[in-house]
């Protein structure tokens, strides 16, 4: 793998808005798909395919390579490459003469995804997006990076490449040794082959001595909450991570510290600036320690997960101090990404005009104005963290709550009174882009976490949303003979409609809503549907060795199928469908349910005794499979 190592050693990658008009002009291909991230590269001077045969015919017509680029609407460097790069007529140019260029959004085709972000692994590159890749005309990955900036840049004393010079090595290379590059692709492919399948680890005891050691594998931040890298000092990016914190919560038991941390994680999350303290819900995550500072996109999944979260940690102990959390996501969700059907959209990006964060964050000078100089004022600041130096990009406040007491209730009128005015006047501000495609599973988690949320909170409302969510999705999102499609959306100028392809996730996001929502109302109804699309998923995505590919068996083939165990942003599809049938074995009794969940965590006890903390969901499900069955409908 010479000419690989050579490239790893020359161009090296790092990871650091997009405007929501549509594009003017000459158009490409991108103009004619669903995807509102692939349309907002249509105007772009690339030559874009979409992922298809055509793309690939073409590269193999004329002898070209193919670049792989794949993000999605809220990633904010995928945003800030296509200004740079994509939309620069001598880098399009570049591409258009070397490559066939083909655009991918992740949240459209996971499978792509999870398949190149492998071979990263097995390339030793870090992942992130925008994925950028280099691939034979067979698909099989060559090399990739995440963002490389349009020029040439010297970072910390070292010159890092910009996109153009990437280009040009790339093209260099491929000319001296075409075969070369094929005959290592070939290498890596078979790698990342390798590296996707999975093993049943069979020795591995799923007794509860291995529950408790998945438990006690999680540390947290002691001061802040939350995981992050302890070795050094807790600095760096968080990420909610709400499914390591509902197996941490669900399998406390009597462990008095570990509960406590896992409230002071919610706490410091709830008052961060990664909690948006005026529209309700939160961003994906924060760039550093204390909460304060996120990237500013905000995604159904996140808000979906720690609406559960948070719901179910309230029902759980009885405290209080998350109410306005809770009522704060379930708000924005109704507001912001409810659709006219009842379904949810996908996403709102993190750029306005361009500029990250700009919706959210406020000047000294637009306080005042709006605030004026009176007691009220400087209390809202000091309620807001926004009465001393600036927390963002040096002028700007991001919103955190300290909640200093009010000394009387006119005091407290009073400042509700502007909060409701700084609210006003964020309302009129040009609004993030919208991803309007709605997704079958991360609807599905949508209805679990308002389900639990009317449940912890007496709120009807709720309840009936997760149940009008549930109706829209069997009713609008089905084939007749019942498969699941994963997308509900419109093409240019045409009605909404469903669509695959469909993965194993869709199902486990779907069956954990349907399931939710039974435990809630006891709708016998929702048990059936649950019952009816686990068949469906093992028949069309399991195997006798346990577990479920990502992709079903008469599916597109890539290079590749795997069976996920991470739990990455949602939950691992294995790791959601294993905890399914261990609450269909509990509900039901059924010897089935118990089978499909033996045989996955026997197939996943490997990396439930060696890295429990990337498998929170498989080891929720263990602790399920360790309780006997407790009733039948």
């Amino acid at each position: 793998m010479r000419f690989l190592l050579t490239l790893l050693v020359c161009l090296g990658s790092f990871t650091a808005g997009f405007s929501a008009d549509p594009p003017t002009g000459k158009l490409n291909r991108l103009a004619k798909e669903a995807s509102p991230y692939l349309r907002q590269h249509a105007g772009n001077p690339v030559d874009w395919y979409p992922w298809g045969p055509e793309a690939f015919a073409k590269a193999k017509a004329e002898g070209k390579l193919i670049f792989l680029s794949i993000g999605y609407s809220a990633c904010h460097w995928c945003h800030v490459m296509e200004r740079e790069s994509f939309a620069e007529p001598a880098a399009a140019e570049m591409l258009n003469k070397n490559f066939v260029c083909i655009k991918v959004d992740r949240e459209e085709r996971p499978d792509i995804d999870e398949v190149y972000m492998a071979a990263f692994s097995v390339l030793g590159i870090s992942g992130g997006w925008p994925l950028s890749m280099f691939l034979t005309d067979d698909g099989k990955p060559i090399f990739g990076g995440t963002y490389w900036p349009k020029d040439d840049k010297t970072i910390d004393g070292e010159l890092s490449p910009g996109f153009k010079t990437v280009l040009k090595r790339v093209m260099d290379l491929n000319a001296k040794d075409h075969a070369g590059l094929v005959k290592q692709a070939d290498e890596v492919a078979k790698r990342t082959a390798a590296e996707m399948e999975a093993k049943p680890m069979p020795l591995v005891k799923l007794d509860k001595t291995l529950l408790a050691d998945a438990v006690a594998a999680f540390e947290i931040d002691p001061e802040f909450g939350g995981f992050g890298q302890k070795l050094r000092g807790w600095r760096g990016t968080k990420f909610p991570r709400p499914a390591s914190l509902l197996f941490l919560l669900r399998n406390a038991g009597d462990d008095k510290k570990l509960m406590a941390d896992v409230t002071l994680s919610l706490r410091k999350m709830a008052d961060g600036g990664i909690c948006d303290q005026l529209g309700g819900g939160f961003h994906r995550y924060s760039t550093e320690r204390t909460w304060t500072v996120p990237h500013f996109e905000k995604m159904l999944y996140d808000n979906a997960q720690l609406l559960e979260l948070y719901s179910d940690h309230q029902r759980r102990t009885n405290d209080l101090q998350f109410d306005a959390t809770i009522r704060g996501i379930a708000e924005f969700i109704e507001r912001d990404l409810t659709s006219p059907e009842g379904l949810f959209f996908s996403a709102l990006d993190a750029d306005t005009d361009g500029k990250e964060g700009l919706y959210y964050v406020w000047t000294k000078p637009e306080l005042d104005a709006i605030l004026g100089a009176g007691a009220a004022g400087e209390r809202l600041r000091a309620w807001y963290g926004c009465n001393g130096k600036p927390n963002f990009e040096k002028e700007h406040f991001i919103p955190v709550s300290l909640k200093p007491l009010l000394p009387s209730e006119a005091d407290a009128k009073d400042v509700l009174a502007l909060r409701d005015k700084l609210i006003a006047v964020r309302s009129k501000r040009v609004k993030p882009f919208l991803d309007t495609k709605v997704i079958a599973g991360w609807n599905g988690l949508t209805i679990a976490g308002l389900a639990e949320a009317g449940r912890s909170l007496n709120e009807p409302k709720y309840l009936a949303a997760a149940n009008r969510a549930a109706d829209a999705l069997l009713s609008r999102m089905r084939t007749p003979t019942g498969e699941l499609l994963r997308i509900y959306a419109a093409l240019p100028n045409e009605k909404l409609s469903a669509r695959g392809p469909t993965f194993a996730d869709d199902y486990a996001g779907v069956i954990h809503g349907l399931l939710t929502l039974y435990d809630v109302t006891k709708d016998a109804k929702r048990l059936q549907q649950s019952r009816e699309l686990l068949t469906i998923l093992m028949k069309n995505y399991g195997d006798e060795t346990g577990g479920v590919f990502l992709t079903p068996s008469a599916g597109e083939k890539l290079f590749a199928r795997g069976k996920d165990h991470y739990d990455g942003t949602i939950p691992s599809a294995n790791g959601l469908t294993a905890k399914n049938a261990a609450r269909l074995w509990r509900l039901t009794g059924e010897a089935e349910y118990k089978t499909i969940l033996e045989r996955s965590l026997t197939l996943f006890a490997g990396p439930l005794q060696t890295l429990p903390t990337s498998a929170a969901t498989s080891a929720e499900a263990l602790g399920l499979y360790l309780t006997p069955p407790v009733s039948r409908p």
